[in-house]
């Protein structure tokens, strides 16, 4: 299991690659626009793995698609803590572990 450091440092390498190959500048329309979009195409995912979407994919390729967004929407989230500095670990202790005293 790798550190969530470690998947941000993943997450952050793939999308150095990603911006120098297409040209893309990651400013704060890019990294909105991308959370927007994989947010969308989890949305679908959903819809289609639980009957509301058209496909023809079976329930393994369904399942197997949700998670891949998943894991773009996560991806995408660290991407942008990590460009405004956020400390995801901190900031959800004090925004939800507040709940827990």
């Amino acid at each position: 299991m790798r550190s969530l450091d470690e998947l941000s440092q993943v997450a952050q390498d793939v999308s150095d690659i990603y911006a120098a190959r297409f040209g893309i500048e990651r400013d704060a329309v890019w990294h909105m626009a991308k959370l927007s979009e994989e947010l969308g195409e989890l949305q679908a995912a959903y819809l289609k793995l639980n009957g509301q979407g058209r496909t023809e994919a079976d329930r393994d390729v369904l399942r197997a698609a949700l998670e891949d967004e998943v894991a773009d929407v996560f991806a995408q989230i660290l991407l942008f803590a990590r460009w405004q500095e956020v400390d995801v670990p901190a900031a959800v202790k004090r925004k939800w572990g507040k709940y827990l005293e």
